[in-house]
């Protein structure tokens, strides 16, 4: 009895030994094949990460290409607005008109010296200077 029991031991210790060979000839070569896997899978997600963000660089310019055609647009029709607005004062505003805007527009020159000199019609003259300003001696 005692040698069915030493040579079933015998059996298991043996079983156990080619159980750990087999393993690790499984890990030797199995993770060289895993790293290969995950280092292609890596690579793969940095690929497709960078097509994301050329993709999102495309239409970020994109959009800027379609902002700038449309300010673009918009100072033209300003300056059609503008270019018509002149059109109609040259033909239409009176000199005294504009006098009169040129004093009211006196209003925001906060800290600008203005010389009013009267005339006939009690409007300014619009070429009117500026006093210098004679530094003061201490």
């Amino acid at each position: 009895m005692n040698n069915s029991i030493n040579t079933a031991a015998t059996k298991g210790i043996v079983f156990i030994v080619l159980l750990g060979i087999l393993a690790v000839a499984i890990l030797m070569f199995g993770l060289p094949v895993y790293n290969v896997w995950r280092a292609e899978m890596s690579g793969k997600a940095e690929l497709m990460q960078a097509e994301q963000n050329r993709k999102i660089k495309i239409e970020e310019a994109k959009a800027n290409l379609e902002a700038e055609k449309l300010n673009a647009q918009a100072e033209i029709e300003r300056a059609k607005g503008a270019a018509e607005a002149i059109r109609i004062e040259n033909g239409s505003l009176t000199p005294a008109y504009i006098q009169y805007l040129w004093v009211r527009q006196q209003g925001n020159l906060n800290d600008k010296t203005v010389i009013y000199i009267p005339t006939e019609t009690n409007l300014p003259i619009l070429e009117a200077g500026r006093v210098p300003q004679v530094p003061s001696f201490k």
